[in-house]
């Protein structure tokens, strides 16, 4: 099964020239136009940067946010909600309540890109994002010329926040010495081993810098990563991107979603403080306590034959009954599976089965965050579907995620209906706190 090229946000050769930016206090000696509408290159020549970002990007004229729910059945989703950017401890879109929509893109700094270039990046991405958050345009969507480029695209004009959450990655190549910032490398932050069973293609693999935009309306989503993308310029460029929906993994109170085997995903997933505390959230860790790290990993699956097989096989890979989501020795989905129970002499849960691969129970107590979205890409070159899993997760150290992908690629016996193609690894700093911006502490 072949995989073609993902097709990449448009990012226009130039940047905005009508977006505006924050406040006093902002880059010290970068004017405020110049911190979102242009600032790459020479024109970033001897600009001292230290002073922080005291507020978003500011719109001209932000449009009056609709009174819209959305519904779907019994599930009410309100698009008119918004979740906070500044002063959260934890960046959004990891224990915010997974949306219904994703837009993921990494990109690759180019040869050219100095520190001060990445400062200036991350710190208009915050300011955007801020606002972004807010349901605002980041700019003119109207420039007052003709002859302006709009500082937003437009598409989100009219619409509500629709909970968009967007979450910013570190690669490790951010903190090689080009840019000066091997002091601040996160401890466990490495480029992945090779894990059994990949089948990664070069154009799906790695990136300097990731956004998770995750919106309960598809269009904001889309809309936030592709006025992020805008403003690159020569920084950097883009690399892979997955468009991802119904989401695959369940947050705490929400009712679990199924994947495109039609299984449920999710079941155990991390949700209470204690497992965020103990596998998710950076402790005692410098400038990036508060912070994780995010592995994202795109899992082609082969839709066709999975489609074909007998359910009682489809059951036994899973480990689970499809309909009711039941481990096969229980009767409700949230049962506790029983390993151990055998029936003719047989375990009634297949010991490389998905489930049993990955219990805690089974991994020395071990948990990862799930947070996945299924995706499609149309048709594939022999014109069968092309669609899967983006699987992202979060853990505070990524052995975790290399030891259990690790049996799971050696001995799960749903590698016979999955190719794993795609596969990054990124720091998740902090939130930043309000007159900040992500990152800054490596600047400083």
């Amino acid at each position: 099964m072949t995989q073609d090229e993902p097709k990449a946000v448009p990012v226009p050769a130039s940047e905005p020239s009508d977006a505006v930016a924050s406040t006093p206090g902002a880059l010290a000696g970068l004017s405020r136009r110049r911190l979102v509408t242009g600032a790459a290159g020479s024109a970033l020549a001897g600009a001292a940067v230290g002073a922080s970002i005291t507020a978003g990007v500011l719109a001209d004229g932000a449009p009056a946010a609709p009174s819209a729910v959305a519904t779907d059945g019994a599930d009410a989703v309100d698009l008119t909600a918004s979740v906070p950017f500044y002063d959260q401890v934890h960046q959004g879109g990891i224990r915010t309540p997974p949306q219904r929509h994703c837009v993921y893109m990494t990109f690759t700094l180019a040869d050219t890109a100095t520190r001060q270039q990445l400062q200036v990046l991350l710190a208009r991405w915050s300011a955007a994002i801020s606002q972004l958050v807010q349901g605002k345009p980041i700019g003119s969507v109207q420039p007052a010329r003709p002859d302006a480029v709009g500082g937003d695209t437009g598409e989100a004009h009219g619409l509500g926040p629709a909970s968009l959450t967007v979450t910013v990655g570190l690669g490790p190549a951010v903190f090689g010495k080009r840019f000066g910032l091997q002091s601040f490398k996160p401890a466990l932050l490495a480029d992945l081993p090779r894990i059994p069973g990949d089948t990664l293609k070069p154009e799906l693999t790695g990136g300097d810098l990731s956004l998770q935009a995750c919106a309960d309306d598809p269009q904001v989503a889309y809309h936030a990563v592709r006025n992020l993308a805008r403003m690159v310029t020569t920084t950097a460029r883009t690399h892979w991107v997955v468009l991802g929906f119904g989401r695959a993994s369940a947050g705490p109170g929400q009712e679990t979603p199924r994947n495109l085997m039609g299984f449920k995903d999710g079941t155990r997933n991390v949700s209470s403080d204690d497992d965020y505390e103990r596998f998710v959230w950076l402790k005692d860790a410098g400038w990036m306590t508060g912070g994780t790290y995010q592995v994202a990993r795109k899992i082609l699956i082969t839709i066709e034959t999975w489609d074909f097989d007998r359910i009682s096989d489809q059951q036994r890979i899973f480990g689970r009954t499809k309909d009711e989501g039941a481990p096969l020795t229980g009767q409700r989905e949230f049962d506790t599976p029983d390993f151990a129970l055998k029936a003719d002499g047989e375990h009634v849960i297949d010991p490389t089965s998905h489930i049993a691969l990955a219990a805690p129970e089974n991994n020395a107590g071990v948990k990862i965050l799930r947070r996945g979205y299924n995706f499609t890409d149309g048709l594939n070159d022999q014109g069968l579907l092309d669609a899967g899993l983006l699987f992202l997760s979060y853990q505070n150290d990524p052995q975790h995620f290399i030891e259990l992908q690790s049996r799971l690629g050696r001995f799960d016996l749903l590698n016979e209906y999955i190719r794993h193609v795609g596969s990054a690894i990124f720091a998740i700093p902090p939130a930043p706190p309000a007159g900040r911006y992500i990152g800054q502490e490596l600047f400083e």
